[in-house]
């Protein structure tokens, strides 16, 4: 019997609902944004945590915060989700882009440096580095290089909320700042699409929480109303986080560890019943990965497998489509196809699979039935 699993749902219990309740039946001055923020820098171990409206606002406010200008350089995985490369162009800034490594499909670290000692200028401001699928790469020679040549360094971790690295939480470890979001999906029907940035720099924190709300500078009432004398100080902008956004995400990292817990099992389970599958790869992975993103190889004809797979109801998703495919970049800096072997190899056979706490193992094995009947007839 066919079934439709989809290729993300949010995991929902009565937590959300007694949050969000909360805030409508309030009758005092209590933030959720506050409440957020207070609970992020408990669970990451951090100084300062600057909630914002979507993931893409917390990375567009914390280029903000460091005054990225025009023609400065920010280096990024081709790899990555095309909110890195857009905010750095709205400062009229440009993304220089590095090749992957094929077997995490996160950024070449040697392509990394290499990079940088190749563009050794006032102009190359930092990096934005992204976990693919909610694995780490490697962070200690990141660190060791950023540091060495002087840069900041932005960890994209929208997908990897709760991972580790060598038994320490990332975002408390040795980056400027680290981009976290509650909600890992991309889809545009969304509940809700808090952003976070965590830091331990007290400058960057205050400067993200000024420029967060219009660089507003003025006092509050207890319902959170301007004072009606207020002044700006700088160009911000409309990024803060609603109290009903806030109370969800509230509920949501209280269950981080549960969700992550859920998301190993059903990647072993995956991995149980697609090993050996003809046609079928899955990459490996370090026992840090969390899986906000269950990705296998398709040796070959990866679009007409995804869509058979959806004739039987099952949704696939990319992560991701490398950058310099996309028009945009494609026209702007005038990238030959071939310019990043590894990430067009690579993605030429990635394919997303269902994953996320509340797929039972049930939808599970209907996901794993299909792809196994599918690859048993291809060619």
């Amino acid at each position: 019997m066919k079934r439709d699993i989809a290729i993300y749902k949010a995991s929902l219990d009565n937590e959300e609902l007694t949050q969000i309740r909360s805030v409508l039946e309030s009758k005092d001055d209590l933030s959720k944004a506050i409440e957020f923020e207070e609970n992020m820098t408990k669970f990451i171990g951090s100084k300062y945590a600057v909630a914002t409206s979507t993931s893409t606002s917390a990375i567009h406010l914390a280029l903000s915060a460091i005054k990225l200008k025009r023609g400065d350089k920010i280096l990024m995985s081709v790899n990555s989700f095309v909110n890195l490369p857009e905010v750095v162009r709205h400062f009229d800034a440009e993304p220089i882009f590095i090749d992957i490594n094929m077997e995490d499909m996160n950024i070449d670290v040697d392509k990394f440096e290499k990079a940088l000692a190749e563009n050794k200028s006032k102009k190359l401001r930092g990096a934005i580095i992204t976990f693919v699928g909610g694995q780490t790469p490697d962070l200690d020679r990141i660190y060791d290089i950023a540091e060495k040549y002087g840069i900041i360094l932005i960890e994209d971790c929208r997908s990897a909320l709760g991972v580790m690295y060598k038994g320490k939480r990332v975002g408390n470890l040795r980056a400027d700042m680290t981009i976290f979001s509650t909600n890992p999906s991309n889809s545009k029907y969304a509940i809700s699409r808090s952003g976070v940035i965590i830091t331990n720099n007290e400058d960057i924190a205050n400067r993200a929480k000024l420029l967060r709300t219009h660089a507003l500078t003025t006092t509050y009432d207890s319902y959170g109303n301007l004072d009606y004398v207020y002044d700006v100080v700088d160009i911000g902008h409309k990024y803060d986080l609603s109290e009903l956004d806030a109370a969800y995400a509230l509920a949501q990292l209280n269950k981080t560890e549960k969700f992550i817990k859920r998301r190993k099992e059903i990647a072993k389970l995956y991995e149980k019943r697609l090993t050996g599958v003809k046609h079928i790869t899955i990459p490996s992975y370090k026992d840090e990965h969390i899986f906000t993103q269950l990705i296998i190889k398709v040796s070959r004809n990866r679009d007409a497998f995804a869509r058979a797979l959806k004739e039987r109801g099952v949704a696939t998703g990319l992560n991701y489509i490398p950058l310099h495919l996309l028009s945009y970049y494609k026209t702007k800096y005038s990238i030959k196809i071939t310019a990043f072997s590894n990430a067009l190899n690579n993605y030429q056979q990635i394919l997303s699979l269902p994953i996320y706490a509340s797929l039972t193992d049930e939808e599970v094995n209907y996901v794993c039935d299909q792809v196994i009947d599918v690859a048993s007839e291809w060619i």
